[in-house]
Parts: C-alpha cells; structure tokens; sequence
C-alpha cells in the first residue's frame, strides 16, 4: 500500500472513530455509568480505599475464586526438541543432538558455515 492510501485509510478510521464516540457520547447509559464510576472514585477517595477493599467488601469470594483458577490452570508446556543427526561428508563422522550447543557441531560450523553444516542434517524421530 502507498503512503498516500495509507494516510488516507487512516483519515478515514479517524473519521470513523470520531463518529462512533460522538454517539457514544451522547448515549444516556454511558453517562449513567460514567457518573456512577466519578461517585463510586470519590468516594473511595473519600474513605481513602482502593478498588481491591471495595471488590473484598462486595465479593469476599472472588479472591478465593481468582487464586483458585490461575492454579488449575495447566502450564503451556513447552514442544520437546527433535533429535537432528549430521553426517560430515569430509570425515564420515556422525552426531546426533537435539540442539546446536554440541562441541564439534560447533567446530564443524565454524570451519564449513552454518548453512553447509545444516545441510548434512536429517530429522530422526
């Protein structure tokens, strides 16, 4: 996309957005909402509490119940890393390694490239 449709994309969003807030704006639900939350702050303010006292106040189970989700919740655990075997052309030696911290993968990189190394590898299991 050219940098004169982007920016004419973008005006238009703009446009969009303004639209959509200047009828959200005049929405008598938003407003009921929006001055219960400025009375609900000043009074917290006002009895110098936070939103967590006020959640603990209304719902003394909702700790209990947060805590109790976030540990059964089950670990994303991690995908276990395939075994790669490389066969040097040059010597006839074989590795076998799941990752690229083997000592003489290292040297064998260093010497040929990492790209000509990679290309003498083949996936096992």
């Amino acid at each position: 996309m050219s940098l004169i449709n982007e920016y004419r994309a973008t005006e238009e969003a703009i446009k969009e957005l303004q639209e959509r807030l200047k009828n959200m704006s005049q929405d008598d639900k938003l407003q009921k909402e929006l001055e219960f939350e400025g009375k609900l702050r000043e009074l917290m303010g006002q009895y110098q509490k936070s939103l967590r006292d006020v959640i603990a106040l209304l719902d003394p189970e909702a700790k209990n119940t947060r805590t109790n989700r976030t540990a059964k919740a089950p670990a994303p655990s991690k995908r276990a890393r395939r075994v790669k075997q490389y066969k040097n052309p040059h010597s006839g030696e074989v590795i076998e390694t799941k990752g690229g911290n083997h000592k003489t993968l290292k040297e064998w990189k260093a010497k040929w490239g990492a790209d000509t190394v990679e290309g003498w590898s083949t996936l096992l299991g």
